[in-house]
């Protein structure tokens, strides 16, 4: 069961990283932007590490208090349930 936790931690937490900097990029060209919702499905998923980093290194979202609040609220979430899962 550990391993296949881990290969979903990492994949998910690419995949949040990935759809959370296309956004940015989206959101810079005024293009159709990726939901709301579905960066938080992701954080609540398991990816709120890629999220929550790509929202700082790419500096976006970062003024929304519901992501400000919200994403490190999941990953503190994540954080115990992978721990939970992991033993």
């Amino acid at each position: 069961m550990g391993t296949a936790l881990w290969i979903w931690f990492i994949f998910i937490n690419m995949v949040g990283y990935l759809v959370m900097s296309e956004d940015k990029k989206r959101a810079q060209r005024r293009r159709d932007r990726v939901p709301e919702r579905t960066l938080f499905l992701l954080a609540a998923i398991g990816g709120s590490l890629g999220v929550i980093i790509a929202m700082y290194r790419k500096r976006h979202k970062t003024k929304h208090a519901s992501f400000r609040i919200g994403i490190p609220l999941l990953l503190f979430m994540n954080a115990i349930m992978y721990g939970y899962f992991m033993v």
